[in-house]
């Protein structure tokens, strides 16, 4: 089977849609022809096929999600993907590619569903982005399947557009890679030590974090990631916690180490977020974690960490100090194997196996 995956930001960037691409496309690849076509450069030691599609880009465009050149596919990175995705086709038509998943939504997935009805390929899209227009666009370009990231999601693909096939597959997370035994990441930081691993973005609002971890004496934050408020989030960090605050960013192959140094983890994006990988990963470590009050949330974490509403800020800090002072056991560890990726990748195999078939 030929399976085809475009990763725009493969290569550059390594968030949650571009550590789902290289998981799945390891575990597809020992029984199948897989291909990544990305912008970014190849990564070394991967055992499937990468594709690089070279754009000339300017990584400092802003992000104009919500913004009305956003739904309409008209700002900077929606044209960038835009081009990069036709600049594909050429190869995708030529290897006739028996199933194509897009990734990056815009105009994406039309001109993919385009070209595979034309040569009888299927097109798999998958709601990494959440619920809300840009899964709805990916619905309505008329995908063979539609693969939702949580119940709730399934529930809404089934309602945004009821003449497409729609099925539960959450993200996933390597095991053997995210565990509690191994190396710890470095730190002045005195413990016990609450873990934030995100976009510095203000979606994830890791601002009510920051004043949250404030009210709790002798606990330090530790936030691992980048992005546009990186600025701010030190200074606030730095203004609050002092000592007990730092930021950092590490290579994504350094990512266990920095889970094995925490006590617990906790990130508190608005409810629109689709998955949120991290959750796993902290899970994988045997971390209990302080998440949002959502049913996706829950359905990730189950009984293996409190849920709580971050905007009411002495609720949210009770909620840390309690996750911090109960004995968890493996509970984590245990909830961080119903999503291991040596499990969830099979789904995706019998999946494409049964559209191909018919």
């Amino acid at each position: 089977m030929k399976i085809a995956i475009l990763s725009f930001y493969s290569g550059s960037v390594n968030r949650g849609v571009e550590t789902v691409v290289h998981e799945l496309s390891s575990r597809l690849s020992k029984k199948h022809d897989v291909t990544v076509f990305q912008e970014g450069k190849p990564q070394k030691g991967v055992n499937y096929g990468i594709k690089q599609i070279k754009m000339d880009m300017d990584w400092a465009q802003k992000d104009m999600t919500k913004t009305i050149q956003r739904r309409l596919f008209v700002d900077y990175w929606s044209r960038k993907i835009g081009s990069f995705t036709l600049r594909t086709l050429r190869d995708i038509w030529k290897e006739k590619s028996d199933i194509v998943i897009p990734l990056n939504g815009g105009w994406q997935p039309a001109f993919i569903r385009l070209v595979t009805w034309l040569y009888g390929g299927k097109m798999v899209a998958s709601g990494q982005s959440g619920m809300g227009w840009d899964d709805r666009n990916n619905l309505w370009s008329f995908p063979n399947y539609f693969i939702t990231l949580s119940s709730k999601a399934l529930r809404w693909a089934k309602r945004a557009n009821p003449l497409i096939r729609s099925k539960y597959i959450p993200n996933g997370v390597d095991l053997k890679k995210f565990n509690p035994s191994g190396p710890k990441y470095k730190t002045s930081l005195k413990k016990p030590i609450v873990l934030c691993v995100g976009a510095l973005t203000p979606s994830k609002r890791i601002d009510l974090t920051i004043k949250a971890v404030t009210r709790l004496s002798d606990v330090s934050l530790l936030v691992a990631g980048d992005g546009d408020t990186e600025g701010e989030l030190k200074d606030l960090g730095k203004k609050l916690l002092g000592s007990r605050f730092q930021l950092t960013q590490v290579p994504f192959e350094k990512m266990p180490e920095i889970y094995r140094v925490a006590d617990i983890f906790t990130l508190v994006p608005e409810g629109s977020e689709a998955f949120g990988i991290v959750y796993v990963e902290a899970l994988a470590t045997n971390l209990p974690i302080v998440a949002i009050d959502d049913e996706q949330r829950k359905e990730i974490i189950g009984n293996a960490g409190m849920f709580v509403d971050p905007t009411d800020i002495k609720e949210y800090s009770k909620k840390l100090n309690m996750t911090l002072k109960k004995e968890w056991g493996d509970k984590p560890r245990k909830q961080a194997e119903r999503f291991d990726w040596d499990k969830i990748a099979p789904k995706y195999e019998d999946l494409f196996i049964s559209l191909i078939k018919k």
